[in-house]
């Protein structure tokens, strides 16, 4: 039996990158998956993709900032297939020009990422939970970030959103468990998606890695694995729980990568 037979999955922001690596997934694993993105064109063809391969999934318009197209999302998954039993909370937004630090960032810009980042967690799982109570239970994932565990020069809202989403996590784990609902999340490092890519100076990606504990990046589909592996049976007791996929960024004494510069200069 495959991992996720018989489920019925939701992905948002799944037209790309992680997204798309966790639908991919998924569906090759037997769930029957909703690909709801901004990018209507990109949910459609992945999904039009998949379905070549013989998989059963469906691509739709999301826009994660407004309630009434989550609600949509969430209604026509259950329409389509019957009811929803995994909910990937994915979408997350960021704007380096204007989410700055404290003293500097823009406030309008720090509302929009409460509610794209943090509040359509809320109102995704507020839809889908009711529908995973008729099913006997289901399993929401959340994207968070390894911005939410420590502090940053810049991203001030980008980081308290993910941080809250890790908390908020908790909570619906705590307050559904009951129910037989799962919720978890996980926070990824620097991940070499397509954007990250073409987007991100060299010199960025070379940082990052030197840091790491792990002597490279991430890539989209070990996401999609710990996604995967939260939405299945395999994780049946594990709730309330962030996964930091990151290469052990955070893993140790911040100093050890100079520190080994050092030793190997002086020849120890």
């Amino acid at each position: 039996m495959k991992r996720v037979e018989g489920k019925v999955a939701l992905v948002t922001g799944g037209a790309s990158g992680i997204g798309l690596s966790a639908a991919t997934l998924m569906a090759k694993e037997g769930a029957r998956v909703v690909i709801a993105d901004f990018n209507e064109q990109g949910a459609a063809s992945a999904a039009n993709e998949l379905k070549n391969l013989g998989l059963e999934v469906s691509g739709i318009f999301l826009d994660a900032g407004d309630e009434a197209s989550i609600k949509d999302a969430v209604d026509f998954t259950v329409e389509q297939y019957g009811t929803i039993t995994v909910l990937y909370n994915n979408v997350g937004v960021t704007n380096l020009k204007k989410d700055l630090d404290v003293v500097h960032i823009d406030l309008d810009e720090w509302d929009r990422l409460m509610n794209v980042n943090l509040k359509s967690v809320l109102l995704g799982s507020r839809f889908a939970i009711p529908h995973m109570i008729k099913a006997g239970g289901g399993s929401i994932i959340n994207t968070a970030s390894m911005a939410a565990f420590a502090g940053d020069a810049t991203r001030s809202a980008y980081g308290a959103s993910k941080a809250a989403v890790a908390n908020l996590t908790r909570y619906i784990a705590a307050q559904y468990g009951k129910h037989h609902i799962r919720c978890n999340g996980v926070a990824p490092g620097l991940i070499l998606t397509p954007a990250a890519r073409n987007n991100m100076p060299g010199q960025i990606l070379d940082m990052f890695e030197k840091y790491n504990a792990l002597p490279y990046h991430g890539e989209a589909d070990d996401i999609g694995n710990t996604v995967l592996f939260l939405a299945s049976d395999e994780s049946k007791f594990i709730t309330g729980q962030t996964i930091q996929v990151e290469g052990g960024h955070y893993l140790s004494n911040p100093t050890i990568p100079d520190m080994q510069e050092m030793m190997a200069d002086t020849g120890h």
